[in-house]
């Protein structure tokens, strides 16, 4: 198939042969057809995949067929879990509506609010907002939902997962004059993200969109043992100064280990920018720019602050601190190998982090690689967890006499 075979308008057509789409993938041949009948719609696909043109193209579509009668708040609204993730469905849609006079805003939190005043006081057509900040602006009249013609909610297993179930309620209550809404989820592994689509959806198309190997990529994953902390810094060294790394996103659990961390690259000669949770929206888009750039080729983010990037050409996610859970893993090495391309995904582990590798290979069902460094080879050899058996009859009740006792 092809995007000319998808129905759409001239404007956004050549939109598309500019940014250099070729052909609609997987996820987007299913979803704009059904979405531009006006269908609800419960998609589930990968990061990656195109997702997000998958619901742009539609909602500018419709702009485009129904053009605004009324002056009013926006008829498309698209709420996005992250600041980062709502910016950069805005510069999609910036790019796909280059060639029409539809107008586009973003609302985020972290931004003076002030700057969202010319939103709010001209027609807008299309908004991206993260739900927060929304509420804000609900809350104290600045913003009606009553125009909302299609609903996209990005990411709603991540929406969930953060706590906004009381705020994407509250705004699909407020938009429940819109003649469709969609919602996406990368996995729907959790009832939660079913249960919810209940509460919004009417009768929804289902869209369990399973990408060819030409649209999901490959991740190469292994693992480096490490004796101690000097150990596994010098680990992080070595591979960060290696040719192949390009654009490598290094994970660590809080603020604390991200501040050492920097100050020990730095002293290494290793330039790279950082991410950390309560950093003013200005330096964060600075830091991402840079990065995205290549100005620099290292970031350095805990999991909440890396939370909606969405980065092409990165190379490598280090799991430099192992996640507190399997899932957490596998979200944060999807952030390489997107759009069909090749990554490396590598964690360092200490004799204290073995029991989440177990967890990460029974999660993801595939046996982790063991590689070694030459002149960096670890000295002691992998843990063995062995699970103590279960004591049942005679034998139990000895054992809880003699913790009485």
């Amino acid at each position: 198939m092809t995007f000319d075979e998808l129905d759409l308008a001239p404007e956004l057509l050549k939109a598309v042969k500019n940014i250099g789409y070729k052909k609609p993938t997987t996820i987007q041949q299913e979803t704009i057809p059904a979405a531009l009948e006006g269908n609800d719609i419960l998609a589930c696909s990968p990061t990656g995949t195109g997702k997000t043109v998958a619901f742009l193209l539609p909602a500018l579509q419709h702009l485009l067929d129904f053009p605004r009668r009324n002056p009013g708040f926006a008829r498309v609204l698209i709420m996005a879990p992250t600041r980062e993730l709502a910016y950069q469905i805005h510069e999609q849609a910036t790019l796909l509506a280059a060639n029409t006079h539809l107008k586009l805003g973003v609302i985020t939190g972290g931004i003076n609010y002030g700057s969202h005043k010319e939103i709010f006081e001209k027609n807008n057509d299309l908004l991206v907002a993260t739900p927060g900040r929304l509420m804000e602006y609900l809350e104290t009249e600045n913003f009606h939902a009553e125009d909302v013609e299609i609903l996209v909610i990005d990411e709603a297993d991540r929406m969930l997962d953060m706590g906004f179930r009381g705020e994407m309620q509250r705004i699909t209550d407020e938009a429940r004059n819109r003649r469709h809404a969609m919602l996406f989820s990368a996995t729907l592994e959790s009832n939660a993200v079913e249960k919810f689509a209940d509460q919004v959806l009417n009768d929804p198309i289902g869209i369990m969109a399973e990408p060819p190997k030409s649209e999901t990529g490959k991740i190469t994953q292994w693992i480096h043992l490490a004796d101690d902390a000097h150990h596994k810094f010098a680990l992080l060294v070595n591979i960060l100064k290696q040719e192949e790394t390009h654009k490598a996103i290094v994970f660590v659990k809080t603020r604390e280990r991200l501040q050492t961390l920097i100050g020990q690259l730095q002293s290494e000669d290793v330039r790279c920018n950082w991410l950390q949770g309560e950093m003013p929206q200005d330096k964060r888009l600075k830091a991402i720019e840079k990065f995205q750039n290549g100005w620099v080729k290292v970031l350095v983010a805990t999991d909440v602050a890396a939370r909606g990037i969405d980065i092409d050409d990165i190379t490598h996610v280090i799991n430099y601190d192992m996640p507190r859970s399997a899932d957490v893993y596998v979200h944060r090495i999807g952030r390489t190998a997107r759009a069909g391309k090749k990554g490396t995904a590598i964690s360092l582990i200490e004799a204290h982090d073995v029991r989440m590798v177990a967890k990460v290979e029974r999660f993801t069902d595939q046996k982790l690689k063991r590689r070694v460094i030459e002149g960096l080879k670890p000295r002691y050899k992998e843990a063995r967890i062995v699970k103590k058996k279960k004591v049942k009859g005679k034998a139990a009740k000895k054992v809880k006499l003699k913790k009485k006792k």
